[in-house]
């Protein structure tokens, strides 16, 4: 993988000026794009279902669920690969405790990090030198890079691959969904919040467009748990998610309230529905990732 892993510089040429267009005959590539023959073949991989988990915005804790998601899936004795696809902005091993290891190659293949026998992870922080190095790539290198995650990592037999997708409809969706097979679907993460909710709209509309099912609409941080005396605060207000899924008519998985625990889980890399069994939070996972299953699996 290291034709497309090595290269974390801009891809513009340092001859082009700011007013470079497609025409330009200067740039690296000397000659405008070819346009695509086709759609390219999906990639092999054993895998049953594919979940991509996006988002209309960055904020609502679609990490935070698909970390969590996985998690569940695995607890309860599915085979799962988490694939962290937001090149930008890799935080799924920091969720995970994972954080520094460095993929071994073997034959030719990568071995994901496995975080249990269950569950095993591939993210582009794996691959950087550090945690502050930006990755700086144009659509194209995003596709190969998804591309070379699908077909080279050594996945196994997966009964699950949840894609962890950056926030927005941009090249990462639309290459995935091309190039994974067995697309089940995809689930939205809001909060509840009007503003949070028109994207989340977005997002529905921009999956329907490539004829990807909507499997549902997680509302994440529905209310806050009171850590001191249990109750639940509305924080964020309560009920956008499950509104937009009805005026929508696509499934509504479920709400996960904004606990300070999860939070505290995700920064000290131990997700917390392995650790906090029988809370309301834990409960409200598990209602979640079992709506998921039953939608998926029926």
């Amino acid at each position: 993988m290291n034709n497309i892993m090595t290269q974390h510089t801009p891809v513009k040429d340092t001859n082009c000026d700011e007013n470079c267009d497609e025409n330009c005959s200067s740039c690296s590539s000397g000659q405008k794009p070819q346009p695509q023959k086709g759609l390219p073949l999906r990639s092999k991989i054993d895998v049953k279902h594919v979940i991509l988990v996006l988002s209309g915005k960055g904020g609502v804790g679609k990490s935070t669920v698909s970390v969590n998601l996985a998690s569940a899936l695995s607890a309860h004795g599915r085979n799962v690969g988490l694939l962290d696809l937001d090149f930008h902005g890799p935080n799924i091993p920091k969720m995970l405790g994972i954080e520094g290891q460095k993929p071994a190659v073997l034959e030719k293949h990568i071995e994901p990090v496995h975080v249990t026998g269950t569950l095993a992870v591939m993210s582009m922080a794996f691959l950087l030198p550090d945690t502050s190095t930006p990755v700086v790539w144009r659509g194209p290198m995003k596709m190969a890079a998804i591309q070379q995650f699908l077909e080279e990592v050594n996945w196994g037999t997966l009964d699950y691959l949840v894609v962890d997708l950056p926030p927005g409809t941009g090249d990462e969706a639309l290459s995935i969904a091309q190039l994974a097979p067995n697309v089940k679907g995809a689930v939205i993460v809001t909060t509840p919040q009007d503003v949070a909710v028109l994207d989340a709209v977005k997002s529905v509309k921009f999956i329907e467009k490539l004829e990807i099912p909507v499997i549902g609409i997680i509302e994440n941080m529905s209310g806050m748990i009171c850590p001191h005396c249990g109750d639940t605060i509305d924080l964020f207000g309560r009920g956008g998610g499950k509104k937009a899924a009805e005026d929508l008519h696509v499934p509504y998985l479920g709400a996960i309230p904004l606990d300070p625990e999860m939070v505290k889980a995700g920064d000290e890399g131990r997700p917390y529905v392995l650790r906090h069994a029988d809370t309301p939070t834990w409960k409200a996972v598990d209602a979640v990732m079992e709506n998921l299953v039953k939608l998926v699996e029926s």
